[in-house]
């Protein structure tokens, strides 16, 4: 069921959580003392500011069954809370909605944020074991009841709440925010979350960061003065180079038939309905 078409995430976990720096800024409070209608529109509540891309929960759910049509075979991306299977990429096990890594730290990270909002939880006891196979594909310490405990936890709410978080946090947030920042639309930010499930945003050449470097030697983004599709066109184009750095990566129909094909169509907005395929896989939003 599940594709073994997966995440190429650096290693270096401290230049990844470096793009927490990317993060929203916490909107100002209110002092008691002025009323609320005397209140500028920059003091409103982070909470109140509408969603104008990406993040609006439509399209973040859009972009959630397009990257699990690639990562696990299905649009029902919120069937894979429970998935975990080692797929022989060096990267130890894959799991969760995201695929987050035993061997990349990304899972590490998970399972910590799970035990301090859930204190002796099913994975907790794993942690020791997680700090050392981090930068491995070792099992060591974790077989043979990990992959059980992990579908056990996935029964329980408030890992899932976990792993959105981090989804949220390493992934899809520094992408909307950097799309924003690119001047891009909805497309363009679901072109850099894609690009950072895959690649991370480490310090190797095939990273993030280092595949929009690469791209602003061809073109520049909108907020820089460019055209949007050329700069889109110029970023996948870097894009695929990367996965072609990479044997487990080398099929690029994740991006030749499904992003080029939205691209293409001048559907900026990622408005549906939309249809693509993945790995021979045909899809459709409707």
């Amino acid at each position: 069921m599940f594709a073994p078409h997966h995440k190429n995430r650096t290693l270096a976990l401290g230049a990844l959580l470096g793009a927490a720096l990317l993060a929203v800024p916490v909107a100002a409070h209110a002092t008691g003392a002025a009323p609320a209608a005397a209140l500028p529109a920059s003091a409103a509540p982070a909470a109140a500011v509408k969603a104008t891309g990406l993040d609006d929960p439509a399209k973040k759910d859009i972009a959630m069954q397009i990257v699990s049509s690639a990562e696990n075979s299905s649009l029902d991306w919120k069937a894979q809370y429970k998935y975990i299977e080692d797929i022989d990429d060096g990267r130890g096990y894959t799991a969760g909605i995201i695929g987050f890594c035993s061997g990349t730290g990304d899972m590490l990270d998970l399972v910590e944020y799970y035990t301090q909002v859930k204190p002796g939880n099913v994975l907790a006891k794993y942690l020791p074991a997680l700090r050392k196979v981090d930068g491995t594909d070792s099992h060591k310490g974790l077989d043979p009841n990990f992959t059980k405990d992990w579908a056990k936890a996935a029964q329980d709410p408030e890992f899932k709440k976990a792993q959105d978080h981090e989804r949220d946090r390493v992934y899809f947030d520094p992408a909307v925010k950097q799309g924003k920042s690119d001047g891009v639309g909805t497309l363009g930010q679901f072109i850099y979350y894609d690009a950072i499930v895959m690649h991370g945003d480490g310090g190797d050449p095939t990273s993030f960061r280092n595949i929009r470097k690469r791209a602003l030697g061809k073109a520049k983004p909108p907020a820089q003065g460019g055209n949007e599709t050329t700069w889109l066109n110029a970023f996948l184009d870097a894009r695929v180079w990367a996965m072609k750095q990479e044997e487990a990566h080398s099929d690029t129909s994740r991006v030749d038939t499904a992003q080029r094909v939205f691209l293409k169509k001048g559907n900026l907005g990622l408005a549906t309905p939309l249809d693509w395929k993945v790995y021979g896989d045909s899809f459709h939003i409707g």
